[in-house]
């Protein structure tokens, strides 16, 4: 398993890939096998991720989980079915060891809590690969200090990884500025594209967050021009029916043509990439 997971810096683009949230073990496991079928097919090293447990959400009534013990262990079968790297986020510094204790590879750490030095502590005493959203409300470099954070908490550079989610725009959209890939890489830690949060509709008023999934494979064409090291992407067979985060997730059917289409447009980019552009002042 750590094999896997050191093969992410040696291969310049990974995939990291589930639904939001663990729903059940028939819904996890299907997801896992279609997307490690298609890893497998297109060389993408493979990272499943699932919350198991969802604190951030809007209205009180919103599903959270199926309980932790279980989710834990849904994702314990997937890890076993199909040896690969699984990661999911925290929320409190007390669930930094339960994450560890239950073979989670790779720590998320959610947007919104990407400040929190406490939590930020815990997961890096762990030792594990730790994946930071930026938060919506940061600028690129500002996470900077995150990843000081981390480093002065015993964490190594290999260890963590940054994804970018889109940055508030307003009160009701996000927009991504493709200039925070190059931006957050000069800290020396490989920056992932969520192509799929990045295109939330917030704050509604039926508190329910919308989505534009129809833009997933734009946002993950540009990220990969822009030089991302990896792809996140949450998916599901039926996002009608998802119970969080449907209205902006990629249906697993897609997931085939998307990969196909951004890794063809990845190596026609790498292929010509020694072309300098020339610009008029």
């Amino acid at each position: 398993m750590g094999k896997k997971i050191q093969r992410m810096k040696a291969n310049p683009f990974f995939l990291i890939a589930g639904p939001c949230v663990v729903e059940s073990a028939e819904t996890c496991l299907k997801i896992a096998e279609t997307v490690c079928n298609l890893a497998k097919r297109y060389r993408i090293p493979y990272i499943f991720k699932a919350s198991y447990r969802k604190d951030n959400r809007t209205r009180y009534d919103s599903f959270t989980g199926i309980g932790n013990e279980e989710a834990l262990e849904v994702l314990r079968k997937v890890k076993e079915r199909f040896h690969v790297p699984i990661t999911t986020d925290i929320h409190t510094p007390e669930e930094a060891q339960v994450a560890v204790e239950s073979g989670v590879d790779i720590i998320q750490i959610p947007a919104f809590l990407c400040r929190q030095t406490t939590l930020l502590q815990a997961a890096a005493q762990t030792g594990k690969k730790i994946n930071v959203k930026k938060g919506q409300f940061l600028a690129p470099e500002q996470m900077a200090f995150v990843v000081e954070k981390l480093v002065q908490f015993g964490a190594t550079k290999e260890s963590i990884l940054i994804t970018e989610r889109g940055t508030q725009f307003g009160y009701r959209d996000l927009v991504v500025d493709m200039r925070s890939i190059p931006l957050m890489q000069q800290l020396g830690v490989p920056v992932v594209m969520d192509a799929t949060h990045a295109l939330q509709v917030p704050n509604r008023q039926q508190g329910v967050a919308g989505g534009q999934p129809h833009m997933i494979p734009t946002i993950a064409a540009a990220a990969v021009a822009a030089g991302a090291d990896g792809l996140f992407v949450e998916t599901h067979p039926s996002p009608e029916k998802a119970l969080s985060d449907g209205s902006n997730m990629l249906p697993l059917h897609k997931m085939d043509n998307l990969l196909q289409q951004i890794m063809a447009f990845r190596n026609t980019y790498l292929e010509n990439k020694h072309i300098q552009l020339h610009t008029q002042s």
